[in-house]
């Protein structure tokens, strides 16, 4: 049984002490606990450099190799140029083991073929390996907790250690389970020397499982590291920690994916089941994550929701610009520039890993996938953009409703105007200026967005196939005129959060939906469903959900779902939230396409006037490609060299 190594990348003791990267000087260690089990667990120094190696393993998602993709439900499409071996495309062609065959495996967070656990290269770090190493980490530190071996340590000291040990065994669980389905809960640090019969237990077991493990870090964890005694020490260096409030959304994600569709009735196809929650679960869940956001809201931890912009300054939403907000700025949540290469996340992240040290990733082939490449304008190998179907789905009006209520006041003749805020943040539309400073004469037919049909910016191989680019997580100013991201010098800097305070107000709108309609309120917290949903609205300066939504249970999970696609959009939250709402495999979820219309007004009149206000003819979408996918494809593929390392750790099914 060697080979039991092999697939959950363990450690014979895993002893070895790291720190956290993103954190200056935070915590020493004694220079002999690398290899005495009782130094190293001794004391708080020590036993937290050892629970450190699980955050320096957390996966960048932007930035784990040179190019990379997260967008894998039918909100991005890639540029037909370098473009068919990535993760994206693969997908697009039900190819779901491409995320360890594509390009030797190295091509986005799930997997890598050159990981090590122990370093600091961002490259270095997937969910697949560095899980099973974590979790045997936690369990070794938990016995070592049980053993009495943190001898020289506080009572606040032990529980600290404890509930970041507890926490990261559900996490990374978590993690695995989203894509790969249930597995072996393991409770102990196993040797490998041992007969392994460990068969794969269902998604709500293990749910369960990692659920209690959250609610027991909770009850140890700080509601705020800077006010507890032990985090008084390092004072500006706790940014990164988890928290009783993360613990607690965790536990109500997990309790939700139970609850959710594919779990309670399986993967099938049809759409029929889409509405069909555990009631019970989602209770569990709005109650756990009721708690988080009564901490938030009573200002007991350290997130809040960050600051957006003036609803109506379009030119402030367009440009991003941070003068126009007065403490965290919305867009910091996903990049920050001119900050010394500051950790993106503001006050809205409560989860997201380290930064590698390393200054200058995410300015190599992330900052230039999102925009056009005509002449070299962004100097990427491709580009990734927003289909129109989804632009047209999630991004609604100013009033609240989706675009096809008949009383949104949408005007197909005048597409861009009066529409949520958010699109002008995140979407770059025919006629918006693109490069701010003046353009050198390489680039002076792309000064302003030509995004109509046959426009310059429209072609297929280097610029936008759909009618649209993504301005969300790289600004559009990121061309080699305004440099803002090839530049060195700016600081640029991109990371997205894998839970940030937006999600869960949507967690729990989603789970009061399924508990009990829009009025549904967990005893934990004040607001209920709706009002959840309220909050993020009013936070941007969209109208509240329309009554005729709210009065009836499918229709406002349908708003819940649509509000969920707007706010984190592009985040890479969209696959996971098709595949456990059951809509993977159904129309129009399946379908990509691109926005074709005409102009009205020549090239002169987008220099003086508002794009919002531009007339245009022929508004209409075509089909790109349209995924053929199958009940197989709600959990991905296990690589086939670890299902046989013993009999029952089974493959999933189809694959």
């Amino acid at each position: 049984m060697k080979l039991y190594k092999s697939i959950f990348a363990v450690l014979s003791a895993a002893l070895t002490l790291g720190s956290l990267t993103s954190c200056e000087d935070y915590l020493d260690k004694e220079p002999d606990s690398d290899v005495n089990p009782e130094e190293a667990f001794k004391n708080f120094e020590n036993f937290q450099g050892f629970v450190e190696q699980m955050y320096n393993s957390i996966p960048h998602k932007t930035c784990c190799y040179w190019n990379t993709t997260f967008n894998w439900g039918e909100d991005e499409i890639l540029t037909l140029n370098n473009a068919d071996f990535y993760v994206t495309s693969k997908m697009d062609e039900g190819d779901f083991k491409a995320y360890y065959t594509s390009w030797g495996g190295n091509l986005c967070f799930l997997y890598g073929n050159n990981d090590d656990v122990k370093s600091k290269d961002r490259m270095k770090h997937h969910i697949w390996n560095d899980s099973w190493y974590c979790i045997r980490k936690a369990n070794l530190g938990l016995e070592a907790l049980e053993q009495g071996l943190m001898t020289d340590a506080t009572d606040e000291e032990r529980d600290f250690v404890k509930g970041q040990l507890l926490f990261f065994r559900g996490w990374w669980y978590e993690e695995l389970m989203v894509w790969f389905g249930g597995m072996p809960y393991f409770d102990r640090a196993l040797d490998a020397s041992e007969t392994f019969t460990f068969p794969r237990e269902s998604f709500t077991d293990c749910a369960k499982k990692a659920a209690a493990d959250f609610e027991a870090a909770a009850k140890l964890l700080p509601n705020d590291w800077d006010k507890s005694t032990v985090g008084k020490r390092t004072l500006g260096a706790n940014q990164l920690r988890i928290t009783k409030a993360t613990a607690l959304a965790y536990a109500g994600k997990i309790m939700l994916w139970a609850a959710s569709p594919l779990n309670n009735v399986g993967a099938k196809v049809g759409g029929k089941e889409t509405y069909n929650y555990n009631t019970e679960y989602a209770k569990q869940a709005a109650e756990y994550l009721g708690q988080s956001l009564a901490l938030i809201e009573n200002g007991e931890s350290p997130y809040s929701l960050a600051e957006y912009y003036p609803a109506d300054d379009f030119d402030a939403l367009y440009h991003h610009d941070r003068k126009k907000t007065t403490n965290s700025c919305y867009s910091d949540i996903f990049y920050t520039v001119g900050q010394n290469f500051k950790q993106p996340g503001t006050v809205e992240a409560m989860m997201r890993g380290t930064r590698f040290n390393q200054a200058n990733d995410a300015r190599w082939g992330f900052a230039v996938s999102w925009g056009s490449n005509v002449n070299g304008l962004f100097n990427g190998g491709f580009c990734q953009v927003p289909t129109a179907n989804y632009v047209n789905y999630a991004y609604g009006m100013a009033n609240g409703l989706p675009l096809d209520d008949p009383n949104s006041g949408f005007d197909p003749t005048h597409p861009f105007k009066n529409r949520d805020p958010r699109f002008y943040h995140d979407i770059v539309f025919d006629g918006e200026r693109f490069i701010d400073q003046d353009a050198t004469e390489d680039f002076v037919d792309q000064q302003y967005a030509t995004l109509y049909t046959k426009g310059i910016m429209r072609d297929v191989t280097n610029a936008s196939r759909t009618g649209y680019f993504c301005q969300k997580l790289v600004p559009h100013t990121g061309n080699r005129v305004d440099r803002v991201t090839d530049d060195w010098g700016k600081g640029f800097k991109s990371y997205l959060p894998y839970m940030r305070v937006a999600d869960v107000y949507l967690m729990y709108a989603e789970a009061g939906a399924a508990a009990g309609g829009a009025s549904y309120k967990a005893n934990s917290f004040s607001k209920n469903a709706v009002e959840a949903i309220n909050t993020l609205r009013d936070r941007v300066g969209v109208g509240h959900v329309d009554a005729g939504y709210a009065a009836s249970q499918q229709k406002f999970m349908d708003e819940v779902r649509r509000e969920r696609a707007c706010e984190l959009a592009f985040e890479g939250f969209r696959f996971n939230d098709l595949q456990r709402w059951l809509l993977l495999t159904e129309k129009p979820y399946t379908t990509k396409t691109s926005q074709e219309f005409t102009r009205v007004y020549d090239d002169e009149w987008y220099k003086t006037n508002d794009p919002r206000d531009a007339e245009v003819k022929g508004w209409h979408e075509e089909t790109l490609l349209t995924r053929n996918l199958g009940t197989k494809h709600y959990w991905f593929p296990i690589l086939e060299s670890q299902v046989y390392i013993y009999e029952d750790f089974a493959q999933n099914p189809g694959w």
